[in-house]
Protein backbone atom coordinates (compact mmCIF):
# COMPACT_ATOMS: atom_id res chain seq x y z
CA UNK A 1 0.00 0.00 0.00
CA UNK A 2 1.34 3.15 -0.66
CA UNK A 3 1.26 6.63 1.14
CA UNK A 4 -2.00 8.03 1.99
CA UNK A 5 -2.23 10.90 -0.77
CA UNK A 6 -1.28 8.14 -3.18
CA UNK A 7 -4.10 6.07 -2.06
CA UNK A 8 -6.46 9.20 -1.73
CA UNK A 9 -5.44 10.48 -5.07
CA UNK A 10 -6.53 7.12 -7.09
CA UNK A 11 -9.80 6.82 -4.99
CA UNK A 12 -10.89 10.51 -6.08
CA UNK A 13 -9.56 9.13 -9.48
CA UNK A 14 -11.61 5.70 -9.53
CA UNK A 15 -14.55 7.91 -8.20
CA UNK A 16 -14.38 10.50 -10.74
CA UNK A 17 -14.08 7.99 -13.75
CA UNK A 18 -17.24 5.48 -11.86
CA UNK A 19 -19.41 8.70 -11.75
CA UNK A 20 -18.80 10.09 -15.28
CA UNK A 21 -19.36 6.41 -16.31
CA UNK A 22 -22.56 6.59 -14.46
CA UNK A 23 -23.76 9.55 -15.82
CA UNK A 24 -22.78 7.94 -19.17
CA UNK A 25 -24.79 5.04 -18.92
CA UNK A 26 -27.84 6.89 -17.64
CA UNK A 27 -28.06 9.08 -20.96
CA UNK A 28 -27.91 6.10 -23.16
CA UNK A 29 -30.04 4.18 -21.05
CA UNK A 30 -32.90 6.60 -21.70
CA UNK A 31 -32.14 6.15 -25.37
CA UNK A 32 -31.62 2.43 -25.02
CA UNK A 33 -35.36 2.44 -23.00
CA UNK A 34 -36.83 4.65 -25.61
CA UNK A 35 -35.58 2.62 -28.69
CA UNK A 36 -36.43 -1.02 -26.88
CA UNK A 37 -40.09 -0.43 -26.27
CA UNK A 38 -41.15 1.59 -29.52
CA UNK A 39 -39.65 -1.59 -30.52
CA UNK A 40 -42.10 -3.80 -28.33
CA UNK A 41 -44.82 -1.65 -29.64
CA UNK A 42 -43.87 -1.93 -32.99
CA UNK A 43 -42.75 1.74 -33.17
CA UNK A 44 -39.58 3.00 -34.17
CA UNK A 45 -38.20 5.43 -31.30
CA UNK A 46 -35.77 7.99 -31.59
CA UNK A 47 -34.31 8.20 -34.52
CA UNK A 48 -33.90 11.76 -36.03
CA UNK A 49 -30.90 12.82 -33.37
CA UNK A 50 -27.45 11.59 -34.97
CA UNK A 51 -27.72 7.99 -36.67
CA UNK A 52 -29.54 5.69 -34.86
CA UNK A 53 -31.07 8.90 -32.57
CA UNK A 54 -27.52 8.17 -30.47
CA UNK A 55 -27.40 12.01 -30.16
CA UNK A 56 -30.89 11.95 -28.18
CA UNK A 57 -29.74 11.99 -25.04
CA UNK A 58 -27.61 14.88 -25.90
CA UNK A 59 -30.05 16.98 -27.15
CA UNK A 60 -32.58 16.21 -24.25
CA UNK A 61 -29.86 17.43 -22.04
CA UNK A 62 -29.12 20.48 -23.90
CA UNK A 63 -32.96 20.99 -23.57
CA UNK A 64 -33.33 20.70 -19.49
CA UNK A 65 -30.16 22.85 -19.25
CA UNK A 66 -31.82 25.63 -20.87
CA UNK A 67 -35.43 25.12 -19.46
CA UNK A 68 -36.42 27.78 -17.32
CA UNK A 69 -36.24 27.38 -13.47
CA UNK A 70 -38.98 27.88 -11.97
CA UNK A 71 -40.11 27.31 -8.44
CA UNK A 72 -44.37 26.86 -6.78
CA UNK A 73 -45.00 29.87 -4.73
CA UNK A 74 -45.69 28.25 -1.73
CA UNK A 75 -42.56 26.16 -1.62
CA UNK A 76 -40.10 25.42 0.88
CA UNK A 77 -37.10 26.98 -0.58
CA UNK A 78 -34.56 25.24 1.05
CA UNK A 79 -35.63 21.32 0.71
CA UNK A 80 -37.42 22.26 -2.66
CA UNK A 81 -33.56 22.59 -4.28
CA UNK A 82 -31.94 19.88 -1.67
CA UNK A 83 -34.59 17.22 -2.39
CA UNK A 84 -32.72 16.13 -6.14
CA UNK A 85 -29.30 16.69 -4.84
CA UNK A 86 -29.69 14.39 -2.36
CA UNK A 87 -31.75 11.64 -4.53
CA UNK A 88 -28.63 12.12 -7.27
CA UNK A 89 -26.00 11.66 -5.00
CA UNK A 90 -27.36 9.00 -2.49
CA UNK A 91 -27.72 7.24 -5.88
CA UNK A 92 -23.75 7.62 -6.97
CA UNK A 93 -22.71 6.64 -3.10
CA UNK A 94 -24.44 3.52 -2.97
CA UNK A 95 -22.55 2.01 -6.27
CA UNK A 96 -19.26 2.94 -4.13
CA UNK A 97 -18.72 -0.45 -2.53
CA UNK A 98 -19.74 -2.97 -6.07
CA UNK A 99 -16.90 -4.92 -6.90
CA UNK A 100 -16.42 -4.12 -10.96
CA UNK A 101 -13.60 -6.37 -11.23
CA UNK A 102 -11.02 -8.44 -9.98
CA UNK A 103 -9.14 -7.16 -6.72
CA UNK A 104 -5.52 -8.64 -8.28
CA UNK A 105 -6.08 -5.68 -10.21
CA UNK A 106 -3.95 -2.66 -8.53
CA UNK A 107 -1.94 0.36 -8.53
CA UNK A 108 0.56 0.42 -5.63
CA UNK A 109 -1.13 -1.74 -3.78
CA UNK A 110 -4.57 -0.06 -4.01
CA UNK A 111 -7.49 -2.33 -5.98
CA UNK A 112 -8.73 -0.05 -9.08
CA UNK A 113 -11.83 -2.24 -9.62
CA UNK A 114 -13.95 -1.02 -6.64
CA UNK A 115 -14.31 2.59 -4.73
CA UNK A 116 -14.43 1.46 -1.26
CA UNK A 117 -14.62 -1.92 0.37
CA UNK A 118 -16.30 -1.28 4.00
CA UNK A 119 -16.85 -4.44 6.28
CA UNK A 120 -20.31 -4.53 5.93
CA UNK A 121 -20.54 -3.73 2.14
CA UNK A 122 -24.93 -5.13 2.17
CA UNK A 123 -25.73 -3.35 4.43
CA UNK A 124 -23.81 0.28 3.53
CA UNK A 125 -25.64 -0.32 0.34
CA UNK A 126 -29.00 -0.61 2.07
CA UNK A 127 -28.19 2.24 4.11
CA UNK A 128 -27.88 4.36 1.43
CA UNK A 129 -30.57 3.35 -0.60
CA UNK A 130 -32.89 4.26 2.03
CA UNK A 131 -31.50 7.59 2.66
CA UNK A 132 -31.84 8.14 -1.29
CA UNK A 133 -36.02 7.76 -0.38
CA UNK A 134 -35.76 11.25 1.66
CA UNK A 135 -34.75 13.02 -1.23
CA UNK A 136 -38.36 11.60 -2.97
CA UNK A 137 -40.15 12.66 0.05
CA UNK A 138 -38.47 15.75 1.07
CA UNK A 139 -39.21 16.55 -3.13
CA UNK A 140 -42.79 15.52 -2.89
CA UNK A 141 -43.42 17.79 0.23
CA UNK A 142 -41.31 20.32 -0.08
CA UNK A 143 -43.49 20.97 -3.64
CA UNK A 144 -46.76 22.46 -1.29
CA UNK A 145 -48.84 20.28 -3.62
CA UNK A 146 -51.32 17.41 -3.61
CA UNK A 147 -50.11 15.17 -6.38
CA UNK A 148 -46.38 15.49 -5.44
CA UNK A 149 -46.91 14.67 -1.67
CA UNK A 150 -49.07 11.90 -2.54
CA UNK A 151 -46.76 10.26 -4.89
CA UNK A 152 -43.77 10.95 -2.02
CA UNK A 153 -46.39 9.11 0.78
CA UNK A 154 -46.69 6.06 -1.46
CA UNK A 155 -42.84 6.24 -2.45
CA UNK A 156 -42.60 6.01 1.38
CA UNK A 157 -45.20 3.22 1.98
CA UNK A 158 -43.33 1.29 -0.86
CA UNK A 159 -40.10 1.63 0.46
CA UNK A 160 -40.71 0.11 3.87
CA UNK A 161 -42.83 -2.45 2.37
CA UNK A 162 -39.75 -4.07 0.65
CA UNK A 163 -36.88 -2.61 2.24
CA UNK A 164 -37.85 -5.35 4.88
CA UNK A 165 -38.07 -8.31 2.26
CA UNK A 166 -35.16 -7.65 0.62
CA UNK A 167 -33.38 -7.22 3.89
CA UNK A 168 -34.39 -10.92 4.72
CA UNK A 169 -33.76 -12.04 1.46
CA UNK A 170 -30.17 -10.44 1.61
CA UNK A 171 -29.37 -12.05 5.04
CA UNK A 172 -29.98 -15.33 3.46
CA UNK A 173 -27.02 -14.76 1.13
CA UNK A 174 -24.91 -13.37 4.04
CA UNK A 175 -25.53 -16.85 5.13
CA UNK A 176 -24.82 -18.59 2.18
CA UNK A 177 -21.14 -16.41 1.67
CA UNK A 178 -20.38 -16.30 5.58
CA UNK A 179 -19.55 -12.21 4.87
CA UNK A 180 -21.09 -8.90 4.17
CA UNK A 181 -17.99 -7.94 1.86
CA UNK A 182 -18.90 -7.87 -1.05
CA UNK A 183 -15.65 -9.14 -2.86
CA UNK A 184 -15.40 -11.65 -0.79
CA UNK A 185 -18.98 -13.20 -1.81
CA UNK A 186 -17.68 -12.51 -5.41
CA UNK A 187 -14.95 -14.84 -4.56
CA UNK A 188 -16.56 -17.47 -3.25
CA UNK A 189 -18.40 -17.77 -6.47
CA UNK A 190 -15.42 -17.90 -8.58
CA UNK A 191 -15.99 -22.00 -7.47
CA UNK A 192 -17.51 -24.79 -9.17
CA UNK A 193 -19.73 -27.57 -8.21
CA UNK A 194 -18.65 -30.81 -9.95
CA UNK A 195 -15.90 -29.21 -12.30
CA UNK A 196 -18.04 -26.65 -14.59
CA UNK A 197 -21.28 -25.69 -12.98
CA UNK A 198 -20.04 -22.07 -11.38
CA UNK A 199 -21.08 -22.30 -8.09
CA UNK A 200 -23.76 -19.01 -8.69
CA UNK A 201 -25.39 -18.36 -5.63
CA UNK A 202 -28.65 -18.98 -7.58
CA UNK A 203 -27.64 -22.13 -8.50
CA UNK A 204 -27.73 -23.56 -4.91
CA UNK A 205 -30.71 -24.93 -4.53
CA UNK A 206 -33.97 -24.56 -3.18
CA UNK A 207 -32.74 -21.18 -1.55
CA UNK A 208 -31.19 -19.87 -4.58
CA UNK A 209 -33.64 -19.36 -6.95
CA UNK A 210 -36.57 -18.38 -4.46
CA UNK A 211 -34.00 -15.63 -2.82
CA UNK A 212 -33.07 -14.11 -6.51
CA UNK A 213 -36.80 -13.93 -7.18
CA UNK A 214 -37.43 -12.41 -4.12
CA UNK A 215 -34.43 -9.63 -4.48
CA UNK A 216 -35.99 -9.43 -8.27
CA UNK A 217 -39.59 -8.23 -6.80
CA UNK A 218 -38.26 -6.45 -4.33
CA UNK A 219 -35.66 -4.23 -6.51
CA UNK A 220 -38.18 -3.33 -8.97
CA UNK A 221 -40.26 -2.26 -6.32
CA UNK A 222 -38.12 -0.56 -4.80
CA UNK A 223 -36.70 1.44 -7.48
CA UNK A 224 -40.12 2.41 -8.29
CA UNK A 225 -39.85 0.79 -11.96
CA UNK A 226 -42.87 -0.61 -13.50
CA UNK A 227 -45.00 -2.21 -13.04
CA UNK A 228 -44.51 -0.81 -9.19
CA UNK A 229 -44.13 2.67 -10.55
CA UNK A 230 -47.08 4.11 -8.08
CA UNK A 231 -45.31 7.25 -7.12
CA UNK A 232 -45.22 8.71 -10.40
CA UNK A 233 -48.36 7.06 -12.01
CA UNK A 234 -49.44 9.29 -14.92
CA UNK A 235 -52.76 8.71 -15.06
CA UNK A 236 -53.59 9.42 -11.27
CA UNK A 237 -50.95 11.41 -9.79
CA UNK A 238 -50.05 13.31 -13.13
CA UNK A 239 -45.97 12.60 -12.45
CA UNK A 240 -45.80 12.11 -8.73
CA UNK A 241 -43.55 13.16 -6.44
CA UNK A 242 -41.36 15.53 -9.28
CA UNK A 243 -44.58 16.94 -11.07
CA UNK A 244 -43.51 21.00 -9.56
CA UNK A 245 -40.18 19.66 -10.73
CA UNK A 246 -38.46 21.55 -14.16
CA UNK A 247 -35.32 21.99 -15.82
CA UNK A 248 -31.71 20.77 -13.95
CA UNK A 249 -33.82 19.28 -11.07
CA UNK A 250 -36.02 17.41 -12.61
CA UNK A 251 -33.05 16.16 -14.63
CA UNK A 252 -31.58 15.26 -11.09
CA UNK A 253 -34.39 13.22 -10.10
CA UNK A 254 -34.30 11.13 -13.52
CA UNK A 255 -30.33 10.48 -13.11
CA UNK A 256 -31.24 9.12 -9.45
CA UNK A 257 -34.35 6.82 -11.04
CA UNK A 258 -31.81 5.23 -13.65
CA UNK A 259 -28.69 5.10 -11.50
CA UNK A 260 -30.31 3.61 -8.66
CA UNK A 261 -31.62 1.04 -11.35
CA UNK A 262 -27.92 -0.06 -12.67
CA UNK A 263 -27.22 0.10 -8.98
CA UNK A 264 -29.68 -2.76 -8.13
CA UNK A 265 -28.83 -4.96 -11.24
CA UNK A 266 -24.85 -4.58 -10.02
CA UNK A 267 -26.17 -6.22 -6.65
CA UNK A 268 -27.92 -8.52 -8.33
CA UNK A 269 -25.50 -9.48 -10.53
CA UNK A 270 -22.82 -9.22 -7.24
CA UNK A 271 -24.98 -11.15 -4.94
CA UNK A 272 -26.33 -14.30 -7.32
CA UNK A 273 -24.52 -14.11 -10.64
CA UNK A 274 -20.81 -14.48 -9.90
CA UNK A 275 -20.35 -10.21 -10.60
CA UNK A 276 -17.46 -10.01 -12.58
CA UNK A 277 -16.81 -13.54 -12.70
CA UNK A 278 -16.41 -15.19 -16.36
CA UNK A 279 -14.60 -17.48 -18.74
CA UNK A 280 -11.04 -16.45 -19.11
CA UNK A 281 -10.78 -13.93 -15.92
CA UNK A 282 -8.18 -16.10 -14.23
CA UNK A 283 -5.78 -15.10 -17.61
CA UNK A 284 -7.02 -11.75 -18.25
CA UNK A 285 -8.32 -10.18 -15.33
CA UNK A 286 -9.71 -6.99 -16.52
CA UNK A 287 -11.62 -8.88 -18.94
CA UNK A 288 -14.28 -9.77 -15.73
CA UNK A 289 -15.06 -5.83 -16.03
CA UNK A 290 -16.55 -6.73 -19.51
CA UNK A 291 -17.89 -9.47 -17.80
CA UNK A 292 -19.52 -7.30 -14.84
CA UNK A 293 -20.97 -4.92 -17.77
CA UNK A 294 -22.51 -7.76 -19.69
CA UNK A 295 -24.29 -9.18 -17.17
CA UNK A 296 -25.84 -5.54 -15.58
CA UNK A 297 -27.03 -4.65 -19.15
CA UNK A 298 -28.65 -8.16 -19.08
CA UNK A 299 -30.76 -7.08 -16.31
CA UNK A 300 -31.11 -3.27 -17.69
CA UNK A 301 -32.31 -4.98 -20.51
CA UNK A 302 -34.96 -7.01 -18.52
CA UNK A 303 -35.99 -4.30 -16.21
CA UNK A 304 -37.05 -2.20 -19.73
CA UNK A 305 -38.92 -5.78 -21.07
CA UNK A 306 -40.82 -5.51 -17.78
CA UNK A 307 -41.95 -1.79 -18.59
CA UNK A 308 -43.12 -2.57 -21.96
CA UNK A 309 -44.86 -6.10 -20.86
CA UNK A 310 -46.72 -5.53 -17.42
CA UNK A 311 -49.27 -3.06 -16.71
CA UNK A 312 -49.39 -0.95 -13.27
CA UNK A 313 -51.05 -2.99 -10.81
CA UNK A 314 -53.22 -1.28 -8.55
CA UNK A 315 -51.92 0.39 -5.36
CA UNK A 316 -53.58 -2.55 -2.84
CA UNK A 317 -51.88 -5.33 -5.13
CA UNK A 318 -48.71 -3.91 -4.23
CA UNK A 319 -49.18 -4.11 -0.57
CA UNK A 320 -50.70 -7.38 -0.74
CA UNK A 321 -47.68 -8.17 -2.44
CA UNK A 322 -45.11 -6.90 -0.10
CA UNK A 323 -46.75 -8.13 2.74
CA UNK A 324 -48.81 -11.06 1.91
CA UNK A 325 -46.25 -13.25 -0.15
CA UNK A 326 -42.90 -11.12 -0.24
CA UNK A 327 -41.98 -10.89 3.73
CA UNK A 328 -43.50 -14.46 4.53
CA UNK A 329 -41.38 -16.68 1.60
CA UNK A 330 -38.07 -15.08 2.65
CA UNK A 331 -38.94 -15.54 6.20
CA UNK A 332 -39.41 -18.97 4.90
CA UNK A 333 -36.45 -18.57 2.33
CA UNK A 334 -34.08 -17.48 5.41
CA UNK A 335 -35.23 -20.07 8.03
CA UNK A 336 -34.38 -23.04 4.85
CA UNK A 337 -30.74 -21.23 4.54
CA UNK A 338 -30.24 -21.22 8.09
CA UNK A 339 -30.70 -25.38 8.31
CA UNK A 340 -29.20 -25.69 5.02
CA UNK A 341 -25.78 -23.97 6.51
CA UNK A 342 -26.43 -25.82 9.81
CA UNK A 343 -26.47 -29.06 8.05
CA UNK A 344 -23.58 -28.55 5.52
CA UNK A 345 -21.18 -25.77 6.96
CA UNK A 346 -18.85 -26.18 3.95
CA UNK A 347 -22.08 -24.04 1.99
CA UNK A 348 -21.37 -20.70 4.56
CA UNK A 349 -18.22 -19.72 3.62
CA UNK A 350 -16.39 -22.34 5.52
Amino acid sequence: MGPLWVVLAITAVKSLVVIVALLTAFAYMTWLERRLVSRFQVRIGPNRVGPFGLLQPVADGIKLFFKEDFMPSGADRALYFIAPGLAMVTAFTAFAVIPFGPPEVKLWGVPLLQIANPNAGILFILAVSSIGLYGIILGGWSSNSKYPLLGALRSSAQMISYELGVGLTLVSVILLSGTLQLPQIVEQQTLTWFGFLPRWNIFVIPVGPLAFLLFLIGATAETNRAPFDLPESEQELTAGYHTEYGGMKFAAFFVAEYVNLVTASAVAVTLFFGGWDGPFVDQVPLLGVLWFIAKVFAFVFFFIWLRATLPRVRYDQLMDLGWKLLVPLAILNLAITSAIVLIWPSLGGG
